[in-house]
């Protein structure tokens, strides 16, 4: 892809992403209605659970372009890997922030190491154990296959998060999105949910995007001192 293709599609997300977010912010703070039992606190649930679901969503992208290395030895699939994790790293420790800002004035403690918090917590360290190795092993050569390796390993603790509040008992609230009978949200909630979700999606775009662009044109930049090395050389 060109520079200008490359400048045009940043621009482009970066304008979606300025479109969306204020509107994210108005949906959650003054359209959706008061949550009944916790009163504002609650409104945190918009940007909590938004940034969990591109936290798992990164992950995917961690998962899938990392078996794309390792089939293919493709340089683009490694660097797709590697941008999905230092945007989703940012994306889960959202996640453990805005978590205790909403559990202590609703559960009167900050961290309760129930099945929810903990396997998200080690979510959180297999995004930075993924870093960690692209970054310490970087001039051996074996960064992109080693982060390859963790990075489809750790994925099995994705679905392990989003099922725990399912299959243990844990002080993390009962799943309101297909939780079966007796869940739900109240339809403004909903529609607060998604356009914040799709907001932070376009979010989560715009930055894997320059990431991305960043890896590629390093890896251009890589390329030719290579070519002039074996040129001088010569």
């Amino acid at each position: 892809m060109s520079g200008e293709s490359r400048s045009l599609s940043s621009k482009l997300l970066l304008l979606l992403v300025m479109g969306s977010m204020p509107v994210a912010l108005y949906m959650a703070f003054i359209y959706a209605p008061e949550e009944a039992s916790m009163g504002p606190v609650q409104r945190i649930f918009y940007f909590h659970v938004s940034s969990a679901w591109i936290a798992f969503l990164a992950y995917f992208v961690i998962f899938v372009g990392s078996l794309g290395y390792l089939i293919k030895r493709s340089p683009k699939m490694d660097s797709l890997a590697h941008g999905a994790g230092e945007v989703g790293f940012m994306f889960c420790s959202l996640v453990l922030i805005t978590g205790p800002l909403w559990a202590k004035p609703v559960w009167g403690l900050w961290w309760p190491w129930d099945a929810r918090i903990t396997s998200t917590f080690a979510l959180w360290l297999l995004y930075a154990s993924y870093l960690s190795v692209r970054h310490f092993f970087e001039e051996s050569g074996r960064s992109a296959t080693l982060g390859a390796v963790v990075g489809i390993i750790g994925f099995i603790d994705v679905p392990i998060v989003y099922f725990s509040i399912r299959w243990w008992r844990t002080h993390h609230p009962a799943p309101v999105i297909l939780g079966g009978e007796g869940s739900g949200l109240d339809p403004q909630m909903y529609t607060a949910l998604w356009v914040t979700l799709g907001a932070f999606l376009a979010l989560f775009s715009f930055l894997l995007w320059q990431v991305f662009t960043l890896r590629s044109v390093e890896r251009e930049i890589f390329s030719i001192r290579r070519r002039m090395v074996i040129l001088a050389s010569k």
